[in-house]
């Protein structure tokens, strides 16, 4: 990824946050000769040296995908920010972006670690108020939903984060960009 200096995030903690607030990512690899992508969810585990996620079985990106290195990116909140919003016309648009990029190695997995990054998932997502809980689910059931699944998990060898915040304009600039984003009905 093209990280001018004063957009690079430099601290490693930033980036897990990044990731874990962000967790539906993109992954690429190639799969026949040809890129491809799946947007998945995926969770960095405790040691924070891999990335744990799952296919459909159905998706044939999962096929050649084993030792494959791949790309994984986090896409954080983003707004289009109008030259119109700055003090003068001589200027134009641009976007306003986080984005956090992984590189590594994948590995499929099944049995309990599939089983196991299935359950950090659900735990993760589920409002702590919700009814559903996953180790009250019949275990046929869920050995049945899981045949429909190839697990995986990557290797972390690379992360690189990004953030571009108008930090290359003038103090009165960003002001003036963050006083229309307030007034955005868009969360991003």
């Amino acid at each position: 990824m093209f990280i001018p200096s004063r957009f690079l995030i430099q601290d490693d903690e930033k980036i897990y946050q990044i990731i874990e607030e962000y967790g539906f990512a993109t992954l690429f690899s190639w799969h026949e000769g040809e890129p491809t992508a799946t947007q998945i969810p995926l969770m960095l585990d405790k040691d924070r040296k891999h990335l744990y996620g799952h296919f459909a079985r159905s998706n044939p990106q999962w096929k050649d995908i084993n030792k494959q290195r791949v790309l994984a990116t986090f896409h954080g909140p983003h707004c289009y920010i109008s030259s119109s919003w700055y003090e003068t016309n001589r200027a134009v648009p641009t976007w306003n972006y986080i984005t956090v990029h992984v590189n590594g190695h994948v590995e499929l997995i099944n049995g309990k670690e599939l089983k196991d990054s299935l359950s950090k998932l659900v735990l993760k997502y589920e409002g702590s108020d919700s009814s559903y809980q996953l180790d009250e689910v019949n275990p046929k059931y869920i050995e049945g939903q899981t045949k429909g699944i190839v697990g995986f998990k990557i290797k972390v060898d690379k992360m690189e984060g990004k953030a571009k915040l108008s930090q290359n304009h003038s103090r009165e600039r960003q002001k003036l960009v963050i006083h229309e984003l307030e007034k955005s009905e868009h969360e991003d």
